[in-house]
């Protein structure tokens, strides 16, 4: 279901009015509600970027005239190079050369949108202190947007907006009607923005103050200046996830800060740790951090102490996950991230295993890469490996190069015995090929999909053979694959023997106590 707009009529077309008048046509041809950016840039065809496509605009390239005459119809660009259109929430913003010459303009189609904060609505109105992270473009800033109008109009109480570039209140003195009754102080340049969320505070008595983009130490020790003041908070910050703004050094602050501990050899002891742990510094400026996974989706932290002091305990962060369906909103926990990474092996029977084989798969520790990257990975590999939170909880360890020197990775790196594996890029084809060459060995990458399926169904006979008592023959598989299904096979102490001969021969996977059989290859 599409969310209603609060822009007055024709704010677009004052968007394309400043466009070159053979643009304008072709601009106005594409659906409306679709168009995110217009791109000019010199020398190249213009373009119309919508939500799910790209659409030229011209068969001829963009001329010096043309972004002229886009720039003629604006006020003077900023040092941000950025300008606006009064009374609107369009920005544009410029490409200069080395020379300061503009040679590229992208016009951005400003929004606002109503319905977009029902998903976090009573956390909006409870008061605390409130955190979005998100990637570009998920609609962060029409969050905000609506959240100033809320606070403002719904609840009456006194709102500030420290608005950057006029970004969440558009461009001119007089804001856009998207903020409803807050108030805006404007922030001449970006470096001054944590000067001017203070003196917000000083002057003007504000119950709730919002601000977009908090991305410096500065900014973020006025977050908590504001926040121990007890004004609300309602803030966004470059990362996607709690996780990004807990290893940002600069930025970290905004859920506590980290710093390192050194415990006594007893505590050491009770806690199953190193003495040298992360931990968290101070109280969290934002009480509940909102993670926006899409326009439709988010992940709510509703106590940012515990989910930090869970991230830094190597225990999963654990959060609410809420979606728009329709007119509902849909609301469930979110999986245990480690028992989702070790549940990434549940085809395999690992349960099986430990009631009838007492034996496990091994385990690993990946540091440096995204969860999304591992769990796409895991999905694929056919390997018997099992992805542990908790690197000294690793019997191989797989880092990141660029992060081996991180302190808590070296200590551990330092261990007797300890066995690394290094990963150039933190990309989910490098991480493949490490756990391939490490896991699967004799298993080259076209063959991935045909060695992953030898080994799921070595998994299904596996547990046949456990569950049932009886023997399981596989289908007739090339040596390397069999070499593998047999490997698989050993770790549940089952015996298996190859049959046939040629193409025609195969494993047969044998229950416990079968005597007298040769073990496969």
């Amino acid at each position: 279901m599409a969310l209603p707009a609060l822009n007055p009529e024709g704010e677009l077309d004052a968007l394309v009015d400043i466009l070159p008048p053979a643009l304008q046509p072709p601009v106005r041809a594409v659906p409306g509600d679709e168009l995110l950016e217009v791109v000019l840039d010199l020398g190249r065809l213009p373009e119309a970027r919508l939500a799910s496509r790209t659409v030229v605009l011209a068969e001829a390239p963009v001329t010096d005239a043309e972004l002229e005459h886009v720039l003629s119809h604006l006020s003077p660009l900023g040092e941000d190079n950025r300008a606006g259109i009064e009374r609107t929430l369009h920005r544009v913003s410029a490409i200069r050369n080395r020379r300061g010459r503009v040679i590229g303009i992208t016009l951005r189609v400003g929004r606002a949108m109503l319905g977009t904060i029902e998903v976090i609505q009573e956390l909006v109105e409870s008061g605390r202190s409130l955190l979005l992270l998100g990637r570009p473009g998920v609609g962060k800033t029409t969050r905000l947007r609506e959240i100033a109008r809320v606070l403002a109009d719904d609840l009456h109480k006194r709102v500030m907006v420290i608005d950057t570039s006029n970004e969440i209140g558009g461009d001119g003195d007089i804001p856009h009607p998207a903020i409803g009754g807050a108030r805006r102080m404007q922030v001449a340049r970006p470096e001054l923005q944590h000067a001017v969320m203070i003196e917000a505070v000083e002057n003007h008595m504000p119950e709730v103050i919002i601000v977009d983009e908090i991305g410096t130490a500065q900014e973020a020790l006025a977050a908590r200046t504001i926040a121990e003041r007890g004004v609300q908070l309602v803030a966004t910050a470059h990362g996607n996830t709690l996780e990004n703004l807990v290893l940002n050094p600069t930025l970290s602050d905004l859920v506590g800060g980290v710093h390192q501990v050194t415990l006594s050899d007893e505590e050491a002891r009770r806690r199953g740790t190193l003495k040298t742990v992360s931990e968290r510094r101070a109280p969290p400026t934002f009480d509940v951090v909102v993670e926006l996974v899409n326009r439709d989706e988010v992940v709510v932290h509703k106590d940012t102490a515990r989910a930090v002091d869970a991230l830094l305990s190597g225990r999963p962060p654990g959060g609410e996950r809420r979606r728009r369906a329709g007119d509902r909103i849909e609301v469930e926990p979110e999986p245990d991230r480690v028992a989702e990474l070790d549940g990434l092996n549940r085809a395999r029977p690992e349960s099986a295993g430990a009631e009838g084989a007492g034996t496990r798969a091994t385990r690993v520790h990946i540091y440096g890469v995204g969860r999304q990257v591992i769990d796409r990975v895991m999905r694929t590999l056919g390997a018997d490996i099992r992805i542990v939170a908790r690197p000294e909880n690793a019997e191989e360890l797989f880092v990141l190069r660029s992060r081996s020197g991180e302190p808590r990775i070296r200590r551990l790196l330092e261990r007797p015995g300890a066995k690394v594996h290094y990963l150039k890029r933190a990309s989910a084809s490098e991480l493949r090929k490490a756990l391939r060459n490490a896991f699967v060995s004799g298993v080259s990458g076209a063959d991935e999909a045909e060695a992953r399926e030898a080994l799921e169904e070595a998994e299904l006979a596996i547990h046949r053979a456990l569950n049932e008592g009886v023997s399981i023959p596989l289908s007739p598989r090339p040596p390397r694959l069999r070499r593998l299904q047999h490997q698989l096979v050993e770790r549940f102490h089952l015996q298996t023997m190859s049959v046939g001969s040629g193409d025609e021969r195969h494993l047969v996977i044998y229950p416990e106590g079968a005597d007298g059989l040769r073990a496969g290859e």
